[in-house]
């Protein structure tokens, strides 16, 4: 019996390894004829207008995309938006649900692990919003506040490394998405938003509001943002590499860029005014797939 169990066991884990390296999602995505893409409805890079409408630089950037893919596979492909969450994202990605994911994803070795990551396309920078009656203009400032963040995102662990938040006490408070966090702040149930630069300007854009808040003081960190697809599948990560590439050569990027970043945006037309950094720029010009840790200080 023991025999028949131990052989039983090993045939299950040959066959998982088999499944997990013989991971051919273009085939998948040929059969049924569309693609699951992993959208964000609150992010910087990637947000909804409502009524199913998925918009932002990630999003039409994921659309040029599957046109590339509708290429490689010889046949039109639609596209199944579907919303995930910071909490979601990884095991949605795992389990085959979605195909891929363009919304605001840091590349990191942990996150390494479980799933891989197309070229990087943004680099973000961590930053603090507030109200700019808070009295708050830096790390500093936070003791004694209550600090917003959203649940599955690692930044306020970011916060509390960084060198100059030694010694500040403050409270924090989890938002479930972006939208919820920025809220907590809007409400006065935070004195601060920790986040993406790109994520707090688009949270505050959208606001009733706009004028009453302002990004403060030092960048917490410095992280690269990139496409996320199912650990091993070299045919889809070569597939979407090679169109992010194209898309940097042909000049569409940094129109995207433009587009979504120095221009009057929907819903409120409000003019981000985040011109690409040289992080990103550098990241356009020598396309990568080097998690955070690498973008650390020597």
């Amino acid at each position: 019996m023991k025999k028949h169990i131990l052989a039983f066991v090993c045939a299950a884990l040959a066959a998982g390894g088999a499944a997990a390296q013989g991971t051919d999602t273009l085939a998948k995505i040929k059969e049924r004829g569309a693609v699951n893409l992993g959208v964000r409805d609150s992010s910087g890079l990637a947000y909804t207008l409502g009524g199913g409408k998925y918009v932002g630089f990630h999003t039409e950037m994921a659309e040029n995309i599957i046109k590339d893919l509708s290429k490689d596979v010889g046949k039109p492909l639609t596209i199944n938006y579907q919303v995930i969450t910071s909490q979601n994202r990884v095991p949605l990605v795992q389990n085959g649900t979605i195909d891929f994911e363009c919304g605001s994803t840091t590349n990191n070795t942990a996150r390494q692990k479980d799933v891989d990551f197309a070229y990087t396309t943004y680099v973000e920078e961590i930053r603090i919003l507030t109200k700019k009656n808070s009295g708050i203009n830096g790390i500093a400032d936070l003791k004694g506040k209550t600090v917003a963040t959203t649940t599955g995102t690692t930044t306020v662990q970011t916060l509390r490394k960084n060198k100059r938040a030694e010694g500040i006490d403050f409270k924090e408070v989890m938002g479930k998405d972006h939208a919820d966090s920025f809220l907590l702040l809007e409400s006065g149930r935070a004195d601060a938003f920790v986040m993406d630069g790109s994520i707090l300007a688009a949270n505050a854009a959208k606001s009733k509001n706009p004028g009453d808040f302002h990004m403060v003081g030092e960048v917490l960190s410095v992280e690269p943002i990139a496409c996320m697809l199912p650990k091993g599948d070299a045919k889809l990560k070569k597939a979407i590499d090679d169109s992010i590439v194209r898309q940097i050569k042909d000049g569409s990027l940094a129109k995207l860029y433009d587009k979504w970043f120095t221009q009057p945006i929907p819903p409120n037309n409000v003019n981000l005014n985040m011109p690409a950094s040289e992080g990103t720029k550098a990241a356009w010009a020598n396309p990568n797939d080097k998690p955070m840790e690498a973008y650390a200080p020597k």
